[in-house]
Order: C-alpha cells, then structure tokens, then sequence
C-alpha cells in the first residue's frame, strides 16, 4: 500500500487454502517479513488441523525466494510451486482473492466520507473476515 498503516505496515501477505478456500491475512512492515509470518501460520495451521503443509505456491518474489525461505521448506519437506512472472492465472485463487481484498478495502474507505488512508490495514482485516 502506499501509505503506512497505524501500526506502520506497508504490506499485506495472504494465505489461501486451496481445498477450504479459507484465508488468513498477516499485515508486513517489510517484505523480508513474510518469512517469519509463514512460520507462524504453518505452526498455527499445523497444531489446529492436526495435517501438514504439503505444498507452497507463490508467486518468484524475493521474500519467497529467499535462501532462508528456501531452507525452512527443505527442511520441513514443503514443495514449492512457483507461478511464471506475469501470469497470474497459475495462482488464480490467491491472485482473484488478492484483488477482491484491495477493492473491498478501498470501498469501504471511499464509501465512509473523510476516513484517512492509514485505515487500510483494518479494512483488509474486515474484509478477510466478511469474506470467508
């Protein structure tokens, strides 16, 4: 997003099930987070479910291809599918949720007059949470 939020992150990361379709949203103040944020919902996922993460599709940015991002997925025994540049239809389920997340955000902040922009990462919130 171009403008911080009031916690001062700049990104969004989303995480889709392929076969519940259920989405969980981690807010980033920088892209070398997203690490992190997926060990935190593997581990969450993994303890609630009772079923391992089996496999990864991103898209080839730099946060997921990380050397550190490459290690945790060897070492946890997660393949990794990563999307062609460009092509956003081999990642259509996150990418179709991706755009419905921004424009739902931005709806809700142009619909209430005067809402300042710092807002986004709570309307990225109400939106995953509405939507799922």
């Amino acid at each position: 997003m171009q403008n911080e939020s009031i916690a001062g992150n700049k990104y969004f990361m989303l995480l889709v099930d392929d076969c519940t379709r259920m989405v969980w949203v981690y807010l980033l103040r920088y892209k070398f987070d997203a690490l992190n944020c997926f060990q935190k919902f593997k581990s969450m996922v993994e303890l609630q479910s009772g079923f391992r993460v089996k496999c990864l599709r991103s898209d080839k940015g730099g946060e997921f291809t990380s050397c550190e991002f490459n290690k945790l997925c060897e070492e946890e025994g997660i393949q990794r599918q990563f999307s062609m540049a460009y092509t956003l239809q081999q990642n259509g389920v996150a990418e179709r949720k991706n755009r419905i997340v921004v424009e739902m955000a931005k709806a809700m902040l142009h619909e209430k007059k005067g809402l300042p922009y710092y807002l986004w990462a709570e309307a990225v919130h109400t939106t995953v949470y509405t939507t799922k």
